[in-house]
């Protein structure tokens, strides 16, 4: 039996061009302008999928998107400015949205995974009863800021919009990413993340995007990249502001035609994947510097997500700090509590470097109260008070005169001691990105070892 596709468009053009293409991929195709037609479709033929171009028709409100809802999935399609729009057809019951211009084997894609789907995907309220119920969520707490995020997954993660993560250090982009695969239609497909700050730039096309055979000296054999690898699932880009401006072009050509090519090959590859990012830096202020794409940060855009920092959330964390006490990696075989003053300071706090942080300071609070049961304040190793970066000056001390290098090599040991070892804290607190950090380290241990091998012939 043929699929049929209910197209509801004000646009002339698109009821004679959409119904052709999708035609061609064997779905049966009925299109109308308005809703009061739509209507008359819907109760004599009922079809297996709506599909609604923005804009909308302008009998076709809240009241009667809820009612088609109720009993058809329906798939919108979104023009740049669409996107509220979008987004409350998804708070109305819709299944998805893809933005246009769309792509006729993403079109046509969409419409197959939603049919082939239909009592799975067919009312928004299944993903926020998934989220709550189904498993235990990455994302511990019942704040404000935590219930809208938690709703804000629970639209996307339905659809198959590229997402733009966004949130300080340590707040859990990462967790959000794998709560987005995890109730997106893809959580059967693998999710494959790359800290976009551990690729050397030399080597970043060939792994991200594979190389043939022969690509470059070195190359031995066929060698399939991180978009390969994640087909049929997800590709999470942690710090995608520290990607080089060649790659940005590709990720781009990727995002706009899904298709790439491996280094020395001939021919494109579809990308079957879809595509999270997440960063903590300004990248519409890169973006005018032109550090950053502009048209990559625009199709990045497409839903953003932004993660509160935890002093923005205080009330999460007394049972993130019950989860923390209760994970066997970090409690061991000794049930600890936190005693009332010892909440108390971790409530106060101001958390620069947020749930990862917390996290750290639980476990050595852990250590610190060795067989006790409870932890108290003399086990906290808070970095100075309810701030949100720690305050205080800094003193280097050395028993001779030194050199530049050892000067900087000496502030570097400090502020990582400091933050943890947490190179991205430190790496905002120098005001530069983490990709330059990593040099610099590199560049200092090189001249430590200089210095350590002119000391050992009494140069100087």
């Amino acid at each position: 039996m043929t699929d049929h596709i209910l197209l509801v468009s004000t646009n002339e053009q698109a009821r004679l061009e959409m119904p052709e293409v999708l035609r061609r991929f064997g779905y049966q195709v009925t299109a109308v302008a308005d809703g009061s037609d739509a209507g008359r479709i819907l109760s004599c033929d009922g079809p297996d999928l709506i599909l609604l171009d923005d804009p909308w028709p302008k009998d076709v409100g809240t009241d009667l998107m809820e009612a088609w809802a109720q009993d058809l999935p329906i798939l919108v399609l979104c023009g740049g400015d669409g996107m509220e729009a979008a987004l409350q057809a998804l708070r109305l019951g819709a299944t998805e949205f893809l933005a246009k211009p769309v792509d006729p084997d993403e079109l046509a894609g969409a419409a197959r995974r939603i049919i082939d789907n239909v009592l799975l995907y067919r009312r928004g309220e299944f993903y926020t009863s998934v989220l709550r119920h189904e498993a235990p969520s990455l994302l511990v707490g019942e704040s404000a800021p935590l219930r809208r995020l938690l709703a804000d997954l629970a639209a996307v993660a339905a659809t198959e919009a590229t997402v733009l993560i966004l949130g300080e250090s340590g707040v859990g982009k990462e967790k959000v990413a794998q709560e987005i695969h995890r109730l997106s239609p893809r959580a059967e497909g693998p999710l494959v993340a790359v800290d976009c700050c551990s690729l050397p730039e030399t080597l970043f096309e060939s792994e991200l995007f594979g190389h043939e055979r022969g690509a470059f000296t070195g190359a031995a054999q066929r060698k399939p990249g991180l978009v390969e690898q994640a087909k049929g699932g997800t590709l999470f880009l942690d710090e995608i502001g520290e990607i080089p401006a060649p790659i940005q072009a590709k990720l781009l050509r990727v995002l706009e035609t899904k298709r790439f090519r491996r280094l020395g090959a001939a021919t494109d590859l579809q990308a079957e994947v879809r595509i999270v990012a997440a960063t903590n830096r300004d990248l519409a202020g890169m973006a005018q510097r032109g550090e950053f794409r502009q048209d990559l940060l625009y199709r990045l855009n497409t839903f953003v997500v932004s993660v509160p920092p935890l002093r923005e959330r205080r009330e999460d964390i007394p049972p993130l700090v019950r989860h923390f006490l209760a994970h066997p990696g970090l409690s061991k075989r000794i049930a600890k509590r936190t005693s009332e003053a010892a909440m108390q300071q971790l409530v106060a706090y101001d958390w620069p470097g947020n749930v990862r942080e917390l996290r750290n300071v639980v476990e050595r609070a852990i250590i610190l109260s060795g067989n006790k049961l409870k932890i108290d304040p003399e086990h906290l190793t808070l970095a100075g008070t309810s701030t949100v970066q720690p305050t205080g000056g800094v003193t280097l001390t050395f028993d001779h005169e030194p050199t530049l290098a050892e000067i900087e090599r000496r502030y570097l040991q400090l502020l990582l001691e400091r933050h943890d070892g947490r190179r991205s804290t430190v790496a905002r607190i120098l005001g530069i990105g983490e990709r330059t950090l990593y040099r610099l380290l590199a560049d200092l241990k090189g001249s430590s070892e200089q210095d350590q091998e002119r000391g050992v012939r009494g140069e100087g």
